[in-house]
């Protein structure tokens, strides 16, 4: 088996061996839709003989964690053919991409995992949740929070990326989790023309306030919301109230919003707005363990020593004297440890979207100093949890 690039012309044969591996069926203007993302990423292919017999693409993104935009290897087209498994096609596939992300210093990498037990193996550990929301718009949403009286106006989707790029990055800077989004992503990716898991619905439709945005999209008598970003809940108020009373609707479908989405409690009947679903998102995977933890800021000001389990990058592996603060620092030493953990539950607390004391309950965290993981918790603290909204 040969790990080798897998060249820009054969960016549409990526889709087609994805539908092979992920059983879906490649329609008219998949190529078109998708394959824009693996022409823009680091194409990675196993290759026995002729035959491509394994795909990865690392798409070089920018990542927001606490206090911190973070270049990042997001990992997307993973696959290996049936006929080939269990012949450590993925193991070296992802050995390539973790060498690839060394090499052009992206201290993290991300994906969405189709099997979720597959990727701890490697070191990502879940790191961002969700939960999905349906409004019962057939009666006037009453809302406890007065909504902001600014008028709001519906856009163009080509003048979209311009207006809404300056109201995500605001998003990105207090909520951890997202991706930066040039005009090609907004366009191709958040803004596309057709949605396959909504088949049926219109075209995006995007609505604007000052202080934010909703994305949406419309079929018959449900709205479904793809994007909602807010600087303020007055803001967030007024575009649900928006979102809630278009004409002939009846149903407002929200399929990814944050775990600590204000709207169920902003409602003045509960009723009216329920949580139907949550799940996990975003996984992360700490390439360069020191130069993460230097990187987000932290709530509270303290030191540990953390030992770290990691078989994959062994760079990562052993004791690091952690400084949190306003000027963190993060070095080797030989000192005995306050923690022990792995490479992977390190990238689940990373972003504050899982406490540490969690995974110490579960006996997966060791703490050898008394309050270490108290501390730690208190640390990585976050004011609004993690979420991720950008599919890849």
């Amino acid at each position: 088996m040969e790990i080798k690039d897998i060249p820009e012309a054969d960016a549409d044969r990526m889709v087609d061996f994805a539908g092979i591996v992920f059983h879906s069926r490649i329609e008219d203007g998949d190529h078109e839709r998708n394959s824009w993302v693996a022409r823009r990423a680091e194409r990675i292919g196993a290759y026995d003989g002729g035959t491509v017999a394994g795909q990865l693409a690392a798409l070089p993104m920018r990542l927001a964690v606490p206090g911190a935009l973070l270049d990042c290897s997001a990992v997307t087209f993973v696959g290996v053919l049936p006929t080939h498994r269990r012949r450590g096609v993925l193991t070296s596939m992802i050995e390539r991409m973790h060498a690839d992300a060394v090499a052009a210093g992206r201290p993290v990498a991300a994906l969405w995992a189709s099997q979720g037990a597959i990727y701890g193996r490697y070191g990502f550990g879940l790191a961002t949740r969700a939960i999905g929301l349906e409004i019962d718009a057939a009666r006037p949403l009453e809302l406890r929070t007065t909504p902001d009286p600014a008028p709001l106006r519906l856009i163009d989707l080509a003048s979209a990326p311009e207006i809404l790029g300056p109201i995500h990055s605001r998003a990105l800077a207090a909520r951890p989790g997202g991706l930066v989004r040039d005009p090609e992503w907004w366009t191709r990716g958040t803004l596309r023309a057709v949605e396959q898991e909504a088949p049926g619905f219109s075209e995006p439709r995007v609505v604007v306030h000052p202080g934010g945005y909703a994305a949406y999209r419309a079929h018959e008598h449900t709205v479904r919301v793809e994007d909602l970003v807010a600087d303020t809940p007055a803001v967030e108020a007024a575009l649900w109230r928006y979102l809630a009373s278009i004409d002939l609707i009846k149903v407002v479908h929200a399929p990814s919003r944050p775990v600590d989405d204000l709207l169920p409690l902003m409602a003045a009947d509960p009723d009216q707005v329920v949580v139907k679903n949550g799940y996990g998102a975003l996984w992360l995977r700490l390439i360069d363990v020191p130069a993460a933890l230097r990187a987000r800021s932290w709530a509270a000001e303290d030191a540990f020593v953390l030992d770290v389990q990691d078989d994959r990058l062994p760079a990562n592996a052993g004791r690091w004297r952690l400084t949190t603060g306003a000027a963190p620092a993060c070095d080797r030493t030989d000192a005995a440890p306050d923690l022990t953990l792995s490479a992977a539950d390190l990238a689940s607390v990373y972003m504050g979207g899982t406490r540490v004391s969690a995974l110490a309950r579960l006996g997966v965290v060791t703490e050898h100093t008394p309050s270490a993981v108290a501390q730690l918790d208190a640390a990585l603290a976050i004011p609004l949890a993690p979420y991720t909204n950008d599919d890849f």
